[in-house]
């Protein structure tokens, strides 16, 4: 009986070894990818035609559509920025989910709103009661605002679709300010390509530390905590890496619910946002995805590396814990509504490569990390594998994964240096490696009980995410010591 609980320890370990060198080998490649695609991209940009865009009276309008729920510290400068966006033509329609803060009274109080009689259509359902409607007195026609009552993000996202009289519309979460190109650069592929591009995202970078001026990011700088540094890393990684590659393998799956762009047609078509999914933004990416395929249609969803929505990062572990939690309950729910496309050959590569990746490499992946921190230690204290191998696994499971974090990093700063600093660099390189102690392990946990409460069906809630605030990180970032 000993014998055969060693053996089955030593299989077990060699398994969790060998699911770590597919995984960080997925990664890499995803990166590699994505290096590929930034040197296309650079090389077009001087003839990618922005002003052309800019200038030319048929670039599709957009609406962009901002939930917004007890956003009160972030709330005047991420409009404030949307509403300054070099875009031809678009609207903002923010929309207040019920907020118990001052929200509404500090978009009142600087925008000089008055509320106006608008009949909400029903173009997609929504649960909540709509309160009231109000515009801007100096330019009704570019801001609108929404009360209604609570009802979550995607019951608020449903509400701004239905009011959104353009053909295009742009999520964007309320806590995000915009560069100034952004909307210009997500929405080009639509007039490249009208026919076939039904979403694209863009990127998302954490604005923690940055210095924020009249609603624009003028100064880039690396958070001051190092569990931001971190999530910069991550960001920098998954987010802009991983869906670059996805997308020039034409398996996107996820478009961030902090910025993308969508046809407004399919998306009445599919009906809105799902108000039931906590993934809210990626359930509708699968849910194109298999109405395009169902129909038949020729069809793109892409992401592209340039725009950039700043976001604030979570800065305690309580709000990263509830975020990252929410972020895993989301996949759960995602997988398990769609399971019915995993590994069906008639939606493609979506069926046949990326849902099936996300299972393995998204969805079990904290499962694993846990297991492997367990059966590794009991089997080299029952002598199932010796210490050598343990080394090897180490190196692995976490020096591979430090080898493509900084793989990441400097792909990034070759293509978009972003960060001018030297010791900005250096202090992404040190999160990269303090990644690995600690916070890869208790974000494990975290995701790992998100999962269980998807498949308990434990109820799903739009959790309070506390801000500090935009103006409270520029006064911040002036603590920050000089560059290069």
């Amino acid at each position: 009986m000993e014998e055969f609980i060693r053996d089955a320890l030593r299989w077990t370990d060699v398994a969790v070894f060998a699911y770590f060198v597919a995984l960080n080998s997925s990664y890499l490649g995803l990166i590699v990818l994505a290096g590929l695609e930034f040197h296309k991209h650079l090389r077009r940009i001087p003839f990618a035609g922005a002003d052309d865009m800019f200038r030319s009276p048929l670039t599709l309008p957009v609406s962009v559509i901002v939930p917004a729920y007890n956003e009160g510290p972030g709330i005047v400068a991420a409009v404030q920025a949307m509403t300054a966006l070099r875009y031809p033509r678009y609207e903002v329609v923010v929309v207040d989910d019920g907020s118990g803060d001052d929200t509404f009274e500090q978009l009142r109080a600087h925008f000089d709103l008055v509320e106006v009689p608008r009949v909400v259509p029903a173009d997609v359902p929504y649960r909540s009661e709509v309160l009231s409607v109000h515009v801007a007195r100096a330019n009704p026609e570019t801001l609108t605002v929404v009360r209604k009552a609570n009802g979550g993000k995607a019951d608020a996202l449903n509400v701004g679709i239905n009011l959104a009289r353009h053909p295009l519309i742009c999520m964007v979460d309320a806590d995000s300010v915009l560069d100034p190109d952004a909307l210009l650069s997500v929405a080009k592929p639509f007039g490249d390509d009208p026919l076939r591009v039904a979403a694209c995202g863009g990127v998302v970078r954490i604005a923690n530390g940055c210095k924020v001026v009249g609603g624009r990011v003028v100064d880039v700088r690396m958070p001051r905590q190092w569990l931001v540094r971190t999530q910069v890393v991550e960001y920098l990684r998954a987010f802009l890496m991983g869906r670059t590659g996805w997308s020039r393998l034409g398996g996107l799956v996820v478009i961030s619910g902090a910025f993308g762009v969508f046809r407004r047609d399919l998306v009445v078509r599919v009906g809105g946002m799902d108000p039931d999914t906590i993934g809210e933004d990626a359930e509708l990416v699968v849910r194109l995805h298999h109405h395009l395929r169902e129909t038949k249609q020729d069809y793109r969803v892409i992401f592209v590396a340039e725009p950039v929505s700043w976001s604030e990062a979570p800065s305690s572990l309580r709000v990263l814990g509830r975020q990252r939690r929410r972020w895993h309950r989301g996949i759960a729910e995602i997988l398990s509504k769609h399971r019915r496309m995993i590994l069906n050959p008639r939606y493609g590569r979506i069926g046949l490569v990326a849902l099936p990746y996300y299972v393995v490499f998204e969805l079990l992946a904290p499962f694993v990390e846990l297991s492997a921190l367990i059966l590794l230690p009991l089997g080299v204290w029952v002598d199932a594998i010796n210490v050598e191998f343990a080394w090897l696994f180490a190196l692995v499971a976490y020096g591979y994964g430090l080898l493509v974090s900084l793989a990441a990093l400097f792909i990034e700063e070759v293509s978009f240096h972003r960060y001018p600093r030297w010791s900005d660099l250096a202090r992404g390189v040190a999160a990269a490696v303090i990644e690995n102690f600690g916070y890869r392990q208790i974000l494990a946990v975290w995701q790992v009980t998100g999962a269980f409460g998807a498949w308990r069906g434990k109820q799903a809630v739009w959790g309070t995410m506390h801000r500090e605030g935009f103006d409270t990180v520029e006064e911040r970032s002036e603590m920050v010591g000089a560059g290069r």
